[in-house]
């Protein structure tokens, strides 16, 4: 059985050093996406010993670039996929429920524009026989929205589909076009932060069991003589002797494959472009649903409300180089008309797009001259490179990644003569454990953070929200005065909804490299289109306090920024002329000189 920790789990040079002393471990995970955070997590209930390696930072490749749809996916039932689908609805459903501060319902309404339109087409598909269909009828929308349901009654939480015709469909959708004749309204679920459950998913390990390691920013440099040899970010060399790989690279499986000693062809993926933008008539409109549709190329295209914002995504192009991978301006005005097709009376362009995003799918290596046809199915592809069995987890998409670790799990469960000790179908993750989930709980868990927050009711409701239950441990830690006298509660400057303790705890705990692991995937705040050189400059001396940064290392990790944030996300970041973080940072400093001893979340 596993332990509760106490002590907390090991910090980055306690690992590495750990390593350079015995570098053995059961199982080496290469790829700290969702399929390798998720088997993570579930072997190290195992009380298995593995370390789980990335050359970036948790979830920061393709898994923090999705639709962020947790859904069992409606069009697969188009190509026959039922497995996949009934897998899909089931995990879902699992989701809503293990982790509910990031997981929500999402309603979803699917507009068509005639009764009969798409059924042969449809059949084609069906038999895997090319077909574009541009108009999926009510017909066949109520065939499919039925079997839909059907394979969604396992763990069921949300209601059964429902048929809006006529008049009330303009009622609903004022400026959506006018030869749409109905509206079929079903449930799926989005992932408000992504990235937040992926490092949950390696925090939950990491306090599990004491032999469950994770590093993130280092690299890969080869494999010989039983050996995995890796670089830190400061060109230190260190070694790992595994049993076992696992290749949860995703993307760069074939990459990370060559590095260790064989050539591989497993990975052909396709990249999906998305935008974030700020249209209020349409966010307005939306009413909290998702539009899910078809365009007259006979692509599928999803809007909906995101963050104050919107979520317009997404395109499905070959990419060769994961690396390269970005929203280029010809995908973002390709998704811009996508929405002008639906609602051709709403203005929106360039200027609205606050931020766009990219990620190379994991896909299997296909002939398929149309990338949407390619499966968005798993499977395990084992490979021998010297004397390792490595698995290359190839395909899987974010709503699935809980039963796909399940599988690989067992495999290496049984390969390494062990047993499962503990089932993740029903454990909650990260935040989730212990979340209130009726009205007196949670009365009671926001009183308890209100005290902590000086009596302001909405920064409880915003903390739960925005952590889970987590948001406990970062209420106190707010609430607690700094070493250096600085007041933990005090508003940014720069953005009022966050404070500078939650700043200070996830550079403290959250196993935090870089200020792009902050600003991108700890907290939401490029996400939600907050990122401007204001917040950029004032969060960086926030991270050099807790992270005790040179003035030099500072700026080099805001040049890093502003370049990722050009490059891949559209947003230009102008630096704030003659200002050095440490002045940014006194503005939000109190000048109080108690202190308080750091507490350990």
């Amino acid at each position: 059985m596993t332990e509760s920790l106490n002590p907390p789990p090991l910090t980055r040079q306690q690992t590495l050093e750990r390593l350079r002393a015995d570098p053995a471990v059961s199982v080496l995970i290469i790829g700290a996406g969702i399929n390798g955070a998720g088997l993570f997590r579930d072997l190290a209930l195992q009380g298995v010993d593995t370390l789980i390696v990335d050359k970036q930072d948790f979830c920061a490749g393709a898994s923090a670039a999705p639709s962020r749809l947790i859904h069992g996916g409606l069009k697969y039932l188009e190509t026959g996929e039922f497995r996949l689908v009934a897998q899909s609805t089931r995990e879902r459903n699992l989701l809503l429920r293990n982790a509910p501060h990031v997981v929500h319902p999402l309603r979803t309404a699917m507009p068509t524009h005639s009764w009969w339109g798409g059924i042969w087409p449809s059949i084609q598909r069906f038999f895997r026989r090319p077909a574009k269909i541009d108009d999926r009828g009510i017909l066949i929308s109520e065939v499919g929205l039925t079997l839909y349901d059907f394979f969604g009654r396992h763990f069921r939480s949300m209601p059964r589909h429902s048929l809006m015709l006529g008049r009330r469909v303009r009622e609903s959708l004022p400026d959506i076009r006018r030869d749409v004749r109905a509206l079929h309204t079903y449930y799926d679920a989005a992932i408000s932060q992504a990235e937040r459950l992926g490092y949950e998913l390696i925090d939950d390990g990491c306090r599990t069991h004491r032999g469950a390691m994770a590093l993130n920013h280092v690299t890969l440099t080869g494999g010989e003589g039983g050996a995995v040899s890796f670089n830190d970010e400061d060109g230190n060399a260190f070694t790992v002797r595994p049993q076992l790989i696992v290749n949860a690279g995703g993307a760069w499986i074939d990459e990370i494959n060559r590095r260790l000693g064989r050539g591989t062809q497993h990975i052909g993926g396709t990249k999906g472009g998305h935008l974030i933008v700020d249209v209020p008539i349409l966010r307005d409109q939306l009413d909290g649903r998702m539009i899910y549709f078809g365009t007259p190329d006979g692509r599928i295209c999803l809007i909906y409300p995101f963050m104050n914002h919107v979520l317009v995504g997404a395109t499905d192009i070959r990419c060769p180089d994961p690396d390269q991978a970005v929203c280029e301006d010809a995908e973002r005005d390709y998704m811009l008309e996508a929405v002008r097709y639906l609602f051709p009376d709403v203005p929106i362009g360039p200027d609205q797009v606050r931020y766009r995003y990219s990620g190379v799918r994991p896909l299997p290596r296909s002939d398929a001259a149309d990338p949407g046809q390619i499966s968005r199915d798993h499977a395990i592809v084992e490979d021998r490179i010297q004397d390792w069995p490595v698995l290359s987890l190839v395909g899987g998409k974010w709503t699935t990644f809980r039963g796909f670790a399940e599988e690989v799990a067992d495999d290496v469960l049984a390969r390494l003569g062990c047993r499962r000790e503990i089932d993740t179908r029903e454990l909650a993750i990260g935040g989730g454990k212990d979340y209130p989930r009726d009205a007196i709980s949670r009365e009671a868990w926001l009183a308890r953070v209100t005290a902590l927050c000086d009596g302001d009711r909405h920064r409880a409701i915003t903390l739960l929200s925005r952590y889970g239950t987590r948001g406990e441990a970062v209420g106190r830690h707010c609430a607690r005065m700094s070493a250096d006298g600085v007041c933990r509660q005090r508003p940014l400057n720069s953005m009022t909804d966050y404070r500078v303790g939650e700043i200070d705890f996830v550079c403290r705990f959250e196993r935090v490299e870089h200020l792009a692991d902050v600003l991108f995937r700890r907290l939401p705040i490029a996400l939600s289109g907050q990122l401007d050189g204001v917040v950029v400059e004032e969060v960086a001396s926030h991270c050099r306090r807790a992270l005790e940064w040179s003035e030099s290392r500072c700026r080099d990790e805001i040049e890093a920024v502003r370049e990722v944030a050009l490059r891949a996300h559209g947003v230009s970041l102008a630096p704030i002329c003659g200002e050095p973080p440490e002045a940014v940072a006194a503005a939000t400093e109190d000048p109080g000189t108690s202190s308080a001893q750091e507490i350990t979340p």
